[in-house]
């Protein structure tokens, strides 16, 4: 590549020559638009010169977010990075405030997953350093990439007890390291530029994920700051890396060669806009495919014939891993040959042994095994493998007649509907643990929802993620899927749906019950299971009125009890999400599972075991 850019820029190549040139040795179509644009910008003198800009420490931080390609700037407010907001105002970026630290992370990773751009976001001091910490642990398990600012009260200037600052012998910093890619602090306004650009190279570089940035406010309201500023194309790194030829063939003579092969998924497949190039090669040889346990994404269309559910290796003899970030998922017998491909090399041969790993970009290891199998074998050989392949094979979920109709409703009739009624296309945001995912038709192709979720678990991400998700697809459908326990670490976002016009469906699988966590004390088989009587289990007395709680926020809302209402219902929350309104449906469902019948919880009364009525 060092050639073909010395001879570019000494115009011995044309700009068309130069793009086929990188194509040919695998730089990927993003990659060839990224070095070319900053190839260009060399040549013009605007990278190695920069732009030099005086302000405040804060009026460089946002000219460099600006250069950085920032849209949204996700916040909850504090009163000691003024400096920062002062600078913000009249700016072409937009302001999305959140009533709470962790509901501001969850909106920049929603943004983050559909749109594939880092997401930006600013948090106060350290008491919003610490409640946002949640939602940094979920991005953190997806590896979103997000950078994460805040202000700073300096803990080693004058007083180490300061309010709001890091506690004495401590630093703010430490606070979210173990979430974050990188966690430093900036004490010089001159250095804000440049640990700006560090933090986004850092945060999109494969694989990805959060990083964390402080800033004390005495620095961001410095004057008469020096600093430069450089455009994106100088500082973010393309992914295009190519595989190896040799070990692509390789693994294609390996897949052509064996019995029964199987593919396991990770996220890195949908990050890096992979799924067509495995599901070309997963119905060129039938190669069944598996999501890893919790995925962020799905991706594999999981109505598809050759999904294969949860990964398991049983007479499989050889099994690729492809950008999986938990290889641990895996009981693969000794006998059985591992492949390994994708950037995210921390997890490739940690929890257990590779027989090959290809440390490249997915999107071009697949399609040159995919050109590798199709050079090794005729047409009529590979159909011969695949017709030997093909057996018992994933097949679409059907509703049971006996489901439909119930009171409450049973949360299969919920998936059926939603399956039926929303758009084809529709943005799926699940936080719903619990609930019948089976139903839906996701996946990659247009005529199939995406899904979103988060391999963390950690409440709260629902409804924030839906509102990111929705910014950064604003001509699709959102729909935010939630259990009604998930709702109340995050029920403040209604209030930035209606604040900022961002038309979301939100349905709540309201079971008055935090059910994954009592069919965890069932499957425990301990006295609570024995007694029908567990610990913390159940949400009502009193019955939370989500649709009264979205409404008191200006989000419309309905309550929905019985199944005939069902249908319309859905249809009438699409009709206000149409007509630009966000909705929200509080549908009631059965529980099902151990113990599902049970409304028991410790009875207590602080009024009645008072001396005195005040």
């Amino acid at each position: 590549m060092r050639d073909l850019v010395d001879d570019f820029i000494g115009q011995r190549l044309s700009r068309r020559a130069f793009m086929h040139s990188l194509g040919a040795i695998g730089v990927s179509a993003a990659g060839i638009s990224t070095t070319v644009r900053s190839v260009e910008a060399i040549t013009a003198g605007t990278l190695g010169a920069g732009q030099d800009l005086t302000g405040t420490g804060g009026e460089l931080m946002v000219e460099q977010m600006k250069a950085a390609g920032v849209r949204y700037m996700f916040t909850n407010p504090g009163s000691f990075e003024v400096g920062l907001f002062d600078a913000f105002l009249d700016q072409p970026m937009q302001l999305i405030v959140g009533l709470h630290e962790g509901i501001v992370i969850s909106m920049a990773d929603g943004f983050n997953k559909v749109t594939g751009d880092p997401a930006f976001v600013n948090v106060h001091v350290i008491a919003g350093t610490a409640q946002s910490a949640g939602q940094m642990y979920n991005a953190s398990r997806d590896g979103s990439a997000i950078v994460v600012t805040a202000g700073l009260l300096d803990n080693e200037r004058g007083d180490d007890e300061i309010l709001l600052g890091a506690r004495p012998g401590f630093d703010q910093k430490e606070v979210n390291r173990q979430f974050t890619k990188i966690s430093w602090e900036c004490h010089d306004a001159a250095g804000i530029p440049t640990m700006l650009r560090r933090a986004f190279k850092v945060a999109t570089t494969s694989p990805g994920g959060p990083v964390y940035l402080a800033v004390p406010d005495h620095v961001l309201e410095k004057k008469d700051v020096r600093g430069t500023i450089f455009p994106k194309e100088g500082f973010l790194l393309p992914d295009g890396i190519p595989p190896n030829a040799d070990d692509v063939d390789h693994v294609a003579s390996l897949l052509l060669k064996a019995r029964s092969p199987a593919f396991l998924l990770g996220d890195e497949v949908s990050r890096a806009g992979t799924q067509a190039e495995v599901f070309e090669l997963a119905e060129l040889l039938q190669i069944p495919a598996a999501d890893q346990g919790l995925p962020a994404f799905h991706n594999f269309p999981r109505q598809h014939p050759l999904f294969a559910g949860r990964h398991s290796s049983d007479g499989q003899d050889v099994v690729v891993y492809i950008g999986a970030t938990d290889t641990s998922m895996g009981s693969d017998p000794s006998d059985t040959t591992v492949v390994c491909i994708g950037l995210n090399t921390t997890v490739m041969g940690t929890a257990r042994p590779f027989d090959m790993a290809i440390v490249a970009n997915v999107k071009l290891a697949l399609r040159a095994i995919i050109d590798s199998v199709k050079g090794q074998a005729t047409a009529a050989r590979i159909s011969q493998i695949a017709s030997a392949r093909t057996g018992t094979r994933n097949q679409r979920r059907q509703i049971q007649r006996g489901r439909v109709g119930m009171s409450p409703i049973h949360p299969d009739e919920l998936g059926w509907a939603l399956e039926e009624e929303l758009d084809r296309d529709a943005i799926l945001v699940s936080e719903n643990l619990s609930g019948s995912n089976h139903f839906y038709s996701t996946g990659f192709r247009d005529d199939e929802k995406m899904w979103l979720s988060t391999s963390g678990a950690g409440l709260g991400w629902g409804v924030g993620a839906a509102i990111g998700a929705k910014l950064g697809q604003p001509d699709r459908q959102v729909v935010c899927n939630i259990g009604d326990g998930s709702v109340m670490y995050s029920a403040s976002g209604f209030w930035t749906q209606a604040r900022y016009g961002v038309p979301v469906l939100t349905v709540v699988c309201n079971n008055l019950n935090y059910q994954t966590v009592r069919n965890a004390y069932v499957r425990y088989g301990g006295r609570m299971q024995q007694e029908n009587r567990f610990t913390g289990m159940y949400l009502g007395d009193p019955e939370i009125d989500f649709a009264k709680l979205a409404q008191s926020q200006a989000v419309g809302g309905a309550l929905v009890e019985n199944s005939a209402d069902l249908r319309p219902a859905i249809r009438r929350g699409i009709d206000a999400t149409r007509a630009g309104e966000p909705f929200l449906l509080d549908v009631r469902v059965a529980r099902t599972g151990g113990g599902a019948d049970s409304t028991w919880h410790q009875a207590f009364n602080l009024a009645q075991t008072r001396n005195r009525n005040v």
